[in-house]
């Protein structure tokens, strides 16, 4: 049995991108695999795992589906954020030569990121729930005419080999994590750089989105995410999701928060928490560019 106060909960089989998000941030934890990100929402909230690793978003593949619904009637908070390098590789059983490789398994997202490579070797591609089962699959098969795309850690933990690694298309390739928690960890407002993230929904009056976020422009708030998506199936019922920067104690965001709440029916907060330094750092990059 484990220490629930020192478990992390993400969704996935061991080996996982997000298994190694976990490890990244918090090796000193135990990480728990689920089977879906609602029973890994549920292993925090019940106690299980004192806290949770969520995939929000990939550079490549956009928006990660269900998180945004998921979250805001979890009951938890967001406490921290992790961007997470997305290294594949093509992985195969000991003693399998490239060569006699014909088909590539893994998630339709990595098969997707590395579309160059699969097409260099001619591989039949094969559609899997994810990258570390299908890296276990094969490990359990011993068929060395197949290989997966996965982590370097789902091939350590299965026992296979690296016949090429960083074989994913574009450079770029990073996935954002949140971190969740039962309970909110709320940096000082001096603290540094913070992130908000926030739900809401407008007033179905003509213009309220834009009289909402006026707030934000006025008071100098800088909008880093903004995404729309329907609520309970209705084309009349839209939500919005929010990450600001910015404390929402320091009066700019306060004053920004307040002109956005007379135009929505609700605005709900899901987390306070700093900002990672990779956001910095990629924006340096690109002004260096």
């Amino acid at each position: 049995m484990t220490d629930p106060s020192k478990t992390i909960a993400f969704q996935g089989e061991p080996g996982a991108y997000s298994d190694l998000a976990c490890r990244s941030v918090r090796p000193e934890m135990t990480t728990l695999p689920c089977p879906s990100f609602e029973e890994a929402f549920a292993a925090v909230a019940g106690g299980q795992a004192d806290l949770g690793m969520i995939p929000i978003e990939n550079s490549v593949a956009g928006r990660v589906a269900d998180i945004h619904h998921i979250m805001p009637q979890s009951g938890l908070h967001i406490i921290g954020e992790h961007f997470q390098r997305v290294n594949h590789h093509l992985l195969a059983v000991p003693g399998a030569r490239l060569e006699d490789i014909t088909h590539v398994h893994s998630h339709v997202h990595a098969l997707n990121q590395c579309r160059n490579l699969i097409g260099e070797l001619g591989l039949q591609r094969v559609v899997r729930v994810d990258t570390a089962g299908a890296a276990a699959e094969l490990a359990r098969s011993g068929d060395k005419t197949q290989a997966v795309i996965a982590s370097e850690l789902a091939g350590e933990l299965n026992g296979l080999v690296s016949l090429r690694a960083d074989i994913e298309d574009a450079a770029h390739n990073t996935t954002r994590f949140l971190i969740l928690a039962r309970e909110p960890i709320v940096p000082h407002p001096k603290a540094g750089r913070i992130i908000t993230t926030f739900v809401f929904r407008v007033r179905n009056v003509p213009a309220a989105l834009f009289k909402g976020l006026g707030g934000f422009a006025t008071n100098g708030i800088n909008m880093t995410k903004l995404e729309s998506y329907m609520l309970n199936g209705s084309f009349a019922a839209t939500q919005f999701y929010a990450d600001v920067e910015g404390h929402p104690e320091n009066r700019p965001l306060r004053l920004a928060l307040e002109e956005l709440q007379f135009f929505s029916h609700e605005v709900t907060i899901l987390g306070v928490y700093p900002a990672h330094p990779y956001r910095y750092l990629e924006m340096a990059n690109g002004a260096a560019d």
